[in-house]
């Protein structure tokens, strides 16, 4: 590798390097302790290796170097490094033929010196053209990605993020060394007083990922995997070394086991493309984006740190303005104090305010503005922000942010009704009422004690729109927090949750999007609009707005129209009763953008076939129990009850446990303060139960305990008419449960709860998704164990390692390859054992690994037959239970099994010529050659419609046929045992390359001889058995004599073992047994009968293999197996 050039002072560094090649201009060495011819080893090699692998030096990566030198100067320059003495020598002869002659017209020392140095960085520049090292010191990172694919053999494609020095722990023994960060590995390597540690951990394989830390460490980063506990420490940067792995494992984990997340998401879609300043924008963007609830396509572009005049409190917050391509938003420090977002679409003005303040003064629509002073660079701000937006100064919207006076209350209303009622239309069938307008309007005349609260709170909120404005575009403050914990006023409802949501962001810019999608979506079917149709009616039945076609119709047009708009979620239960609400307090098309902030922004993966989103945010929550409520996890035997208790609450937000006027309020806090509001209520609903949940005995009474909390639960100021209410009308006396307020519920979860910072809770997201991924994994692993136990007899210890591996080889194809055919086939949705499955060319890396017969000279074609044979429906695909088995046959089968087996594998289907395009490679076929051969329909003895019934149900596409799988799971446990007088014939070319088969297993056997005696034997007497017989059947024409055929001595059966098989056209190939009357054949009784008299033969094929020596070599050469491929 070509190096910029750089002094190196000769007379100190000749003790660590010694000299193996120089001429006038240039001098090559090779560093002491690598790769010596009798000297310089021992002790002064393993020093060095120990500076090599600590130190932060071009040495540390490079055995060999290339100096140039000038005569009579002790100043060199190191210009060149290898970690071969190959690749250094390539170097070495390319300077020597390439720059030595030209060296000798300079006349002065400089002159070559300047031209060497030049002509280096030259080539250092064409190289980097074509690399994908965008790095802040591209020098070091070069060397680093040298070190990484000289220690770690990884494959060309395996990108290397990053790198870090730190320390591993072994035991109580900490390792310096170097932490390498690549797209599918974490790896690590040190080499000290020449003990190596090399370490490599996919991704995929972590289930925990914290930072810690105790006695011993102060702070070490911890990761587990596959039970094994691993300590990093000493980072100089630790955070941002965590947050990088953290985002790494993350992307991985959702790449590999939750695709249908990741197949939206374009910026992370080539592996090639991540790198350390990418992730890192992409992780300052995605806070920007869910702190600000704006559309997830937000990037961040600019931050920067100033001050807001916030008019109606008469001071300056400070706090940071983030730009992003379509929004300008601004946080103070303190998150609760003042925020503030301002849609580019509303600016109509972008000012420079006081030059001495450094001021920037943004008007926006409804003659409002906002005053940012102490801005730097404040006037290029005003430039970008004028381009970005298209406004110039505009006198006439400017106005003094200190009188800025508020819009008409009702426009933000009339606005949205205005829009809503142009698009009522072109589309009739949209609602553009709220259901609760239209089935509870407000009595303004005849106002009882509950109302006029109601007037009230709508009279403050109205007070806070003139102190903050109303709109997109208000203050929040504390203030505002306060009256949504108050509860948000019927009449505001629909509003504020569209404001609170970033709902109105996706509105405003996809206007009619609405409309379109209902009219494209109405009249189809699939299974989701089934499921809708058959959960309509269970949406809050008890209310009257789900009692008539008016609401059930809007119900069913936004459910449809969501399932049409993201098929990947579909429609899942709970959607319909959390939309349900939302048409009550907002028009349909806001209902519509309402859930989908919520199904694909606030509640992240709650809504599709794993809810991996709600089983995070239960393991969330399970961890803040632990922290603030550590009796309660003293008193609970098992964590997993709160799970069972709190899925619904996280999936309805509280709606379906608690009654329909206190639900909403806990709805208003969520839209606000998103999920922290529901792991809030959750503990304060546990904290106010904690002495009769300390005394239950099982879960069964605490569950009842918890119910009867939530039936007393009620609003006392809901204006909802009794009819609508769900509390408890009972009398007190069938309770002895005390009445509880929600509004106190809420207020009292705020008060001891409130210190839960966003940042904490998105931080444990990260963390607890690892887990509960790799908690799905371990379940589908063991249902797949249990179900091919009954057909195997491998130990419960080689089924999960041979289980291991074959996800793995899963894996090991997508890891590098950016549209993974293989990645397209792994759905969670189906059953267990069809989730995994591998191709041909996956199927053969494993049998080379496994296989007892994997020596033989014709694997590739034993590999290819094998799994023709095992594909059964065709679809170039296999499970883990077919592979299995017939590794079983291999291991543990009879002598007439594994004939069987290998007598099946030179017949149709399985059987079909295979010959290489390329004759260098012999038997070797090509990746392209194994898919094609794979892929070739041979027709088989099986009439054709048993074949169409031996195909799986179409899956994953569209309605799932139930009838079909119950069918084909009946014919499974109705299979009988095959018989052997069931199997075809074997015709002439099957039963030659079957002998030859025979012959390639014997090679290399200590009785390799007796076996070729023995086949011999056997062959001859079959085909004289075959003679006689037809001699019998038909004494008129004898035909063609077999003995001819194939001779049946034993040289000439090792002359045939050598010669290919007749030719054939490809037609007559793929027609089975021609019916011409010289064609012979056998069946399997005949040769079974024949082999069974060679002893030496029986002993072959009874001889036991061990599986586990095979195993443990498969997993440390199995990654090293797909590098060479």
């Amino acid at each position: 590798m070509w190096l910029k050039p750089e002094e190196v002072l000769l007379k100190n560094a000749l003790k660590l390097w010694v000299l193996e090649r120089s001429n006038r201009y240039f001098v090559l060495q090779r560093r002491r302790g690598y790769g010596q011819d009798g000297g310089g080893g021992g002790l002064a090699g393993l020093l060095v290796g120990t500076l090599d692998a600590v130190l932060d030096s071009t040495s540390k990566v490079a055995p060999f170097r290339i100096l140039h030198q000038t005569p009579d100067s002790q100043v060199y320059w190191s210009i060149a490094c290898g970690a071969s003495r190959e690749e250094i020598t390539e170097h070495w002869d390319w300077l020597e033929h390439n720059v030595m002659k030209t060296l000798s017209v300079f006349d002065s020392n400089e002159d070559i010196t300047s031209f060497v140095q030049g002509k280096i960085r030259g080539l250092i520049a064409e190289e980097g053209k074509g690399s994908f090292i965008k790095e802040d010191d591209p020098e070091k990172f070069r060397e680093a990605l040298l070190k990484f694919e000289k220690c770690f053999g990884l494959p060309e494609q395996e990108k290397l993020v990053t790198y870090y020095s730190c320390s591993y722990w072994r035991g109580r023994v900490p390792c310096q060394g170097w932490l390498y960060l690549s797209t599918n590995f974490l790896s690590f390597y040190s080499f000290l007083l020449g003990a190596e540690i090399k370490l490599i951990i996919s991704w995929d394989e972590i289930s925990r990922l914290e930072k810690t830390s105790n006695v011993i460490l102060t702070e070490s980063i911890h990761v587990c995997s596959h039970g094994e506990d691993h300590y990093f420490s000493m980072f100089l940067h630790i955070n941002e070394t965590f947050l990088l792995m953290e985002q790494l494992a993350n992307y991985t984990v959702r790449r590999l086991f939750d695709k249908e997340t990741f197949e939206s998401d374009q910026i992370l879609h080539d592996p090639l493309q991540i790198t350390k300043r990418g992730l890192e924008s992409r992780a300052h963007s995605e806070q920007f984006s869910a702190f600000f609830r704006l559309p997830k396509e937000e990037t961040l572009q600019e931050v920067h740190e100033c001050f807001l005049w916030v008019p109606f409190c008469h001071f300056s917050a400070l706090g940071k303005m983030c730009i992003s391509e379509n929004y300008i938003c601004f946080a103070s420090q303190d998150g609760n104090l003042c925020s503030v977002i301002i849609p580019l679409r509303e600016v109509v003005g972008v000012d420079k305010a006081d030059p001495a303040s450094r001021g920037v003064s943004i008007s926006i629509k409804g003659k409002r503005a906002f005053r940012f002073t102490d801005v730097k660079d404040f006037e290029q701000l005003v430039a970008k922000l004028r381009l970005k937006c298209g406004a110039t100064s505009s006198p006439q919207h400017t106005t003094n942010p200190e009188v800025a006076s508020s819009p008409d209350p009702d426009n933000l209303v009339d606005y949205y009704e205005g829009r809503s009622m142009g698009q009522k239309d072109s589309s009739k069938t949209v609602s553009t009422e709220a259901l609760m307008t239209v089935f509870h309007p407000q009595d303004a005349e005849n106002l009882d004690s509950k109302m006029l609260k109601e007037k009230m709170k709508e009279q403050s909120w109205n007070i806070l729109f003139v102190e903050c404005g109303r709109g997109v575009s208000m203050f929040r403050t504390r203030k505002t927090r306060d009256l949504v914990v108050r509860g948000i006023p019927e009449t505001l409802r629909g509003e504020l949750w569209l404001l609170f949501s970033g709902a109105v962001n996706d509105m405003a810019t996809n206007p009619g999007y609405y409309t379109e999608v209902v009219e494209m979506s109405i009249g189809t079917s699939s299974l989701a609009t089934d499921e809708i149709e058959r959960d309509l009616r269970r949406s809050l039945p008890e209310h009257p707005a789900f009692q008539s076609d008016t609401g059930i119709s809007a119900l069913r047009r936004v459910l449809t129209a969501y399932a049409y708009r993201n098929p990947k979620i579909g429609y899942c239960q709970a959607m319909n009763i959390l939309t349900s609400v939302l048409l009550l307090y907002a028009k349909e098309e806001e209902a519509f953008w309402l859930l989908v902030a919520v199904c694909e922004r606030m509640l992240p993966d709650y809504f599709n076939r794993r809810i991996i989103g709600a089983l995070v945010d239960q393991a969330v929550f399970e961890e803040l129990i632990r922290d603030h409520l550590p009796q309660l996890t003293d008193h609970m035997t098992d964590m997993t009850f709160f799970s069972s208790i709190s899925l619904s609450w996280f999936l309805t937000l509280f709606i379906s446990v608690l009654p329909i006027e206190s639900a909403v309020n806990v709805v208003d806090c969520f839209f606000y303060d998103g999920i922290k509001a529901i792991l809030q209520l959750g503990l304060a609903v546990l904290d106010y139960n904690m002495d009769k949940l300390l005394t239950c005995k099982d879960d069964a009474e605490a569950v009842t305990v918890l119910n009867r909390f939530f039936d007393s639960v009620t609003n006392k100021d809901s204006p909802l008419p009794p009819a609508v209410q769900q509390a408890s009308n009972l009398s007190n006396a069938k309770s002895d449960h005390p009445k509880v307020d929600i509004t106190d519920l809420i207020r009292e979860a705020n008060e001891r709860y409130g210190d839960i910072r966003y940042e904490d809770v998105q931080s444990m997201r990260s963390r607890n998704r690892l887990y509960v991924i790799q908690t799905l994994e371990v379940t589908t692993k063991q249902n797949v164990l249990r179900v091919v136990s009954q057909d195997v007899k491998f130990s419960p210890s080689d089924r999960e390692e041979l289980y291991e591996l074959f996800k793995k080889e899963h894996f090991l194809s997508c890891y590098w390859s950016v549209n993974s055919s293989v990645l397209r086939h792994h759905d969670p949705s189906l059953p267990y054992l069809e989730q995994y499955r591998i191709d041909c060319q996956q199927f053969r890396v494993l049998y080379h690994l496994l296989s007892p017969w994997a020596y033989c000279a014709n694997k590739d074609s034993l590999a290819l037959w094998t799994f023709r044979l095992l594909d059964e429906n065709s679809d170039c695909l296999i499970n883990f239970k077919e592979f299995v088995c017939v590794l079983d046959t291999l291991y543990n089968g009879s002598f007439t099994d594994k004939l069987k087996l290998l007598f099946k594998l030179h017949i149709p289907p399985a059987f079909t010529e295979v010959e290489s395009l390329s004759p260098s490679k012999g038997t070797e076929l090509s990746k392209e050659e194994l898919i094609h051969f794979s892929q070739l329909t041979v027709s088989s003895p099986v009439d054709s419609q048993e074949a169409d019934a031996l195909k799986s149900p179409e899956k994953g596409k569209g309605k799932v046929d139930i009838q079909a799988y119950l069918k084909q799971w009946q014919d499974e446990l109705l299979k009988k045992e095959e018989n052997i007088k069931d199997l075809p014939r074997m015709n002439q070319s099957q039963f030659i390359q079957f002998s030859k088969t025979l012959y390639n297993l014997f090679h290399g056997d200590p009785e390799e001889e007796l076996l070729y005696r023995a086949i011999a034997v056997v062959t001859s007497l079959l085909l004289k058995m075959e003679e006689v017989g037809r001699r019998l059947q038909s004494s008129t024409s004898p035909g063609k004599s077999p003995a001819v055929a194939v001779a049946s001595t034993a040289e000439d059966q090792k002359k045939l073992q050598e010669e290919n098989a007749p030719q054939q056209p490809e037609s007559t190939k793929m027609q089975g047994p021609p019916s011409e009357d010289h064609e012979w054949s056998f069946a399997f009784e005949q040769i079974l009968a024949s082999l069974l008299n060679e002893p030496a033969l029986v002993r072959f094929f009874e001889k036991p293999s061990d599986i586990k020596a095979k195993v443990e070599t498969a997993k440390t050469s199995q990654l090293k197996a797909r590098s060479r491929l």
